[in-house]
């Protein structure tokens, strides 16, 4: 699989994939379902801090992933993340945060977060499989202070090796 950056042709595939409500939320910040049709072809929000990625298999698109980058906190998130539904459970969450990993670690900043919601277990254990770790309980209620919703709050801490150390 190749991550490639994020051209709006696919917008239209990339929004099919929210299958409900609460997906269209994650990818957009819009709550309308089905993906609200004045935001099919310009729903991702373009600065120069955010970096919007998708994840090939050959020639079809399988996952969509954001960099965003805060040169204030020194930190990068890894955000709005959704698979093909058609191929959910099978890895390549996993393979598409991994990929991210790669420039967002070439960017340079001290730390790497990423937020799921606490419920969505599928994609828990495809972040702890690609190095993540929560942050201490106190951050993360300080962090979800404001957030819409409470968010489960992890960092990169390096990637799985075999024996189960981290490798950073």
């Amino acid at each position: 699989m190749e991550l490639r950056g994020f051209s709006d042709e696919h917008g239209v595939q990339v929004a099919s994939w929210a299958l409900d409500a609460k997906e269209v939320a994650l990818l957009s910040g819009r709550t309308e379902y089905p993906f609200p049709e004045d935001l099919l072809t310009n729903w991702r929000t373009v600065e120069k801090d955010i970096h919007s990625y998708l994840l090939f298999d050959g020639d079809q698109p399988v996952g969509y992933g954001e960099i965003w980058l805060d040169d204030e906190e020194d930190e990068v998130e890894l955000a709005r993340i959704i698979v093909d539904p058609k191929l959910r459970g099978r890895g390549v969450g996993g393979e598409l945060v991994r990929a991210l990993l790669g420039p967002a670690l070439d960017a340079g900043y001290s730390e790497v977060f990423i937020r799921v919601r606490p419920e969505n277990v599928p994609a828990i254990r495809a972040y702890h499989g690609s190095g993540f770790v929560d942050v201490p309980a106190a951050l993360m209620e300080e962090w979800n202070d404001g957030q819409p919703v409470p968010y489960r709050w992890m960092r990169y801490a390096g990637e799985q090796v075999d024996d189960g150390e981290l490798r950073g």
